[in-house]
């Protein structure tokens, strides 16, 4: 049977939807796992009970996290937030670590991962970093925009099978402080994290960019999504 993996979405609050782009759960399925979309719930018994029936868990893009969850008053370009959906999430990416489930980050998910797991953020690149590169691109989401250096020896330069790529790029937000047990495994030419994994658990990384906009052109991003449906399978 195909690994069953949960996929974290977006919550529209004032319409009461929840919302993925299908290149999310078409990324899995092309890598031999069972996408399975998570709405949106605060509940910890059914959010408990979900995850005892899933093999992976991918969290999503989507807006910032409060800053509250990780001990921060808000900067002024914060942008919006949906409290809700990072309880949610957080309390996945907890549980999920702690049950060594896999779990997968992308883009908001590789933040979410680090404040869950005791990190910070940087609530905004452009008046937080030295010289900052064009973090939310005008171009194509297949589009590399922007290159990143993954650290020779990790566990995503093996999945990946290079040590530098081109990455598209959509944030202002990006790991500051790194929780414990956690690693950069990746940065951009400025400096910002754009990838970690932890050296406690099975399967546990997050990439800042886009995988699930860039793998029907570029292969190299699929073997991301074929890495967290082969741990799930284990």
């Amino acid at each position: 049977m195909r690994p069953l993996i949960g996929l974290s979405c977006s919550h529209d609050s004032d319409k009461e939807t929840s919302t993925l782009n299908l290149t999310y759960s078409r990324g899995v399925e092309k890598a031999g796992g069972l996408p399975v979309v998570l709405p949106l719930t605060t509940d910890k018994e059914t959010l408990s009970e979900t995850l005892l029936r899933l093999d992976g868990l991918l969290l999503t893009g989507g807006p910032d996290l409060d800053p509250s969850f990780f001990g921060e008053e808000p900067w002024p370009k914060l942008g919006g937030i949906s409290p809700d959906r990072d309880a949610m999430e957080i309390y996945l990416a907890k549980q999920a670590l702690s049950r060594d489930l896999p779990l997968f980050g992308i883009c908001r998910g590789i933040q979410t991962l680090n404040v869950a797991a005791g990190g910070s953020l940087i609530q905004d690149i452009s008046t937080a970093v030295k010289e900052p590169l064009k973090h939310r691109q005008d171009a194509p989401r297949w589009h590399g925009s922007h290159s990143v250096t993954v650290v020779t020896g990790s566990r995503l330069a093996a999945i990946l099978g290079t040590d530098s790529l081109r990455v598209n790029t959509f944030h202002h937000q990006s790991v500051k402080e790194l929780a414990e047990g956690l690693v950069a495994v990746a940065h951009a030419p400025d400096g910002v994290i754009e990838a970690i994994e932890s050296t406690r658990h099975r399967f546990a990384i997050g990439v800042q960019w886009h995988p699930e906009g860039m793998w029907e052109r570029h292969s190299v991003q699929l073997r991301l999504f074929s890495a967290l449906v082969r741990a799930a399978s284990q």
